[in-house]
């Protein structure tokens, strides 16, 4: 009888990844039991950067980069389900991106697109009642975009557990000139006086008027800015940034934003 071949141990570097991978759940689980034990953020807002430069550092197409981006977002979403977070404000595109390469900006159209329609039959969206909604100047959208918009908001707008909402061809500034703009007609039509002019009429004038205002602003990619996102309504969150690109996310890094969160100490001025 032929002697049976020494049995090949698994290479050492298979072996290395399993322990990583490992490690890598266990450190998440104990991290979200502890974000689980304290208040999260109600509204969470979050700038999505470094698509473009991760697919640059992995040979990718810009197109392929955005898809992963979208991959990742998907997975964001489970992740603030998991942590209890109620809303999610993201910033998938701002104004000053729709001067970007027309194939670029098509590729992008598509994936909007693509997404917006997929929230219509998502299981998730209907399980946890996820009102969807989009944020910014929507008429400089492709048409299809506006379509699937609008397929994705009457689908859910009877939805009142989570709330989405994708800031797209948003700018900040133009939301707040457009607030001014309104009051200043009511104030010519005589409705409204300068001296009852505030804060709370301004905020009731933007995109976010029926949502509280951020708690926490966490961008990617190591950028240190806000670059135009609700400049109004951050006046008062607090800011993480994270040095890694945003397909590149991982869960661990997620919830250590909020975590850092939940380790600061809230205050309203200085």
């Amino acid at each position: 009888m032929a002697e049976a071949p020494p049995r090949s141990e698994p290479p050492a570097r298979s072996i290395s990844s399993v322990v990583a991978g490992a490690l890598r759940d266990a450190q998440e689980r104990r991290l979200l039991e502890r974000v689980r034990s304290a208040p999260v953020p109600r509204h969470l807002a979050i700038i999505m950067d470094g698509n473009r430069r991760f697919a640059a550092g992995h040979g990718m197409l810009i197109s392929e980069g955005h898809v992963r981006g979208k991959d990742k977002l998907e997975q964001l979403l489970d992740w603030c389900l998991e942590a209890g977070v109620r809303i999610l404000t993201v910033y998938a595109l701002s104004t000053e991106n729709l001067e970007r390469p027309p194939e670029e900006l098509d590729a992008l159209m598509d994936l909007f697109a693509g997404a917006f329609r997929d929230v219509v039959t998502d299981p998730r969206v209907h399980k946890h009642h996820i009102r969807v909604r989009a944020i910014g100047n929507l008429t400089l959208l492709r048409p299809d975009v506006q379509e699937a918009i609008r397929l994705a908001e009457e689908a859910t707008k009877d939805y009142t557990e989570y709330q989405y909402n994708v800031a797209i061809a948003y700018g900040g500034r133009e939301e707040i000139l457009l607030a001014i703009r309104a009051i200043a007609q009511d104030v010519a039509k005589g409705t409204v006086r300068p001296e009852e002019i505030d804060a709370r009429m301004v905020s009731a004038r933007l995109y976010t008027a029926d949502l509280p205002d951020p708690d926490l602003v966490f961008r990617t990619s190591g950028e240190e800015r806000i670059s135009n996102f609700l400049l109004w309504q951050t006046a008062y969150a607090e800011l993480y940034f994270a040095d890694v690109l945003w397909p590149g996310l991982a869960k661990v890094d997620f919830l250590k934003a909020i975590q850092a969160f939940q380790n600061r100490g809230r205050r309203y001025g200085i």
